[in-house]
Parts: structure tokens; sequence; C-alpha cells
């Protein structure tokens, strides 16, 4: 199908697009690489009669301060080949391998999946893991938003109609220990079950905090408290306390069956996929 006709604008600063976008509103669909957005339009499913192209707004680059931030128009490759996100956020790095393929990311932009918010998106999943915050701005200012709170829904999130995602960022250094996992029917398709999470260890080797999320089974990253619970103060190498926490997850997810497979079968790849990723836990040396 083709797109349905829509305006198209090119602000040249943040200010430029923040200021089109307050007055727009609900007319306004944010581009930045493109990669979700104009498949959803080719399809008529969006159908935004402006959309607000990004791209030369200023939003690129990544900075690494107390906290390490990534500007919204940072492609996926470029996130990929920083040395400060490998650093800083190692589980962000092994999530984009499986974001899509190369040559996608070459265009897709960090901030594009985020505000995206497809539930079986990688990015969305590894920020809350990571307990990271998204900056947005709008006509009334700057504020942060939890990643635990950003993500609403399908699609949805917590960002106002007239609210510009202008960059991510994740706290500290790089969490003590990390895992990630995806099961998808072929290399780059969107995950059927997938799992991020980030632990601090104490100087026993056990578990003092964990962030464990499932994506691809929920209308959101979804994470998974009980499991979470059944990890702090043992180790990460506990068998009996790996296969608690894959089957507290299995038992708390609600999974909607489709043509890949029944609530039950999810379910089963769920507990599978746990037990993998937490059987790959990488620790951090430095």
């Amino acid at each position: 199908m083709k797109f349905a006709p829509f305006k198209y604008l090119a602000p040249e600063s943040t200010d430029e697009a923040v200021a089109v976008l307050g007055e727009l509103g609900e007319d306004a669909k944010v581009l930045a690489g493109g990669q979700s957005l104009l498949t959803l339009m080719s399809l008529r499913v969006a159908q935004p009669e402006v959309l607000v192209d990004v791209g030369r707004a200023g939003l690129g680059g990544v900075g690494s301060g107390d906290a390490l931030e990534i500007g919204a128009t940072t492609t996926q490759n470029e996130a990929l080949r920083d040395l400060s996100v490998r650093e800083r956020a190692p589980l962000m790095s092994r999530a984009l391998l499986d974001v899509a393929h190369h040559t996608l990311r070459n265009r897709g932009t960090v901030g594009g999946s985020v505000a995206h918010a497809d539930p079986a998106a990688e990015l969305p999943a590894v920020l809350v893991a990571l307990g990271g915050e998204v900056v947005a701005r709008g006509p009334a200012g700057t504020r942060t938003i939890g990643a635990d709170d950003f993500f609403i829904s399908h699609y949805t999130t917590a960002l106002e109609e007239s609210e510009l995602l202008t960059a991510i960022r994740v706290p500290g250094p790089a969490p003590d220990a990390w895992a990630f996992y995806e099961v998808a029917r072929r290399h780059g398709d969107f995950a059927q079950v997938g799992v991020a999470a980030s632990f601090s260890v104490d100087r026993d080797d056990r578990v003092a905090s964990a962030r464990l999320v499932l994506f691809a089974v929920d209308e959101r990253p979804l994470r998974i408290a009980v499991a979470e619970e059944a990890l702090v103060g043992r180790r990460l190498d506990d068998a009996e306390a790996r296969a608690e926490a894959a089957e507290r997850c299995a038992e708390a997810i609600e999974p909607v069956g489709d043509l890949h497979g029944s609530p039950d079968h999810r379910r089963r790849i769920a507990r599978g996929a746990v037990r993998r990723a937490l059987e790959g836990v990488v620790r951090e040396t430095g």
C-alpha cells in the first residue's frame, strides 16, 4: 500500500522541533530513523497529518558523566560501536546485536525505538532492566521519566502529545552482572520471548539487588518482582535459585496466544529463556 497524504517538516533545532509539536499536537508524528513508523504508514495503520523529522534537530551523540546519556537520534549502530556504551551499559551493547539487522540499525535510532514502545523490542526492556530514564522536552520545559513509569501499553508511553524524547539516560557504572537472551524464529525477527536483567552483587558473590525484565510477553516490558526476590541473597551460580526464578516468571506472566503459539507454549518458552539467560550471566570485573 501507499502512504496516506501527509505534510513533512524538518526543524533545524530542538527548540524549533518542540515549538512545532506544541503547535500541532496530536496531528503530528515524530520521525527519527523511521524504521518502525514508515512500515506502519505503508500499511496505513498510522496516518499522521504531519511528519516532524527530527534528524536535523541536534539530538544525536553519546555523553558519559554521572550518567550515560544517549541522544535520541543516535543510530543503533552508532550506540553499538560507542566505547562509553560498551563500558557503561554492556547489556545494551549486547541487546543491540539482536535489534533487526545491521543495515536497518544504520537508520534505526535509540530514541525512536524507545518512544515507539513496541512490547517485543529489545531497547525498552534493557532501559527498564538498567533502571534508566527518558529525557523529554515540551513547551513547559524538560522533565525526566523513569523507565519503570515510561512504558504504558502497546506503542503507548508517558510522553505528552507535544513532548519530544530528546535522550535516554543510564545511571552509574555498569552493573556488577547482567544477562540477556531472546527467542526468535530467525535472527533479527521480533522476539517471541526475551529476557534482560541486571544485578548488583556483594562481596560474598550473592545478589544484593536484581532487575529482571521480560519482553514480548505483555503489553510493555515486564519486571518480574517475584523472580527478583528468588535471586536476592543467593549466588548467581545457584542452579536451584535460577530454576526457581524461571518458574516464577512462567507463573507470573499472562501471554496472549498468537500464530507463534498458545499461551502455555509461550510460558514454556519464557521458562526456558530465563534459565538460559541466568546460565549465561556476564560478570563485570573492572
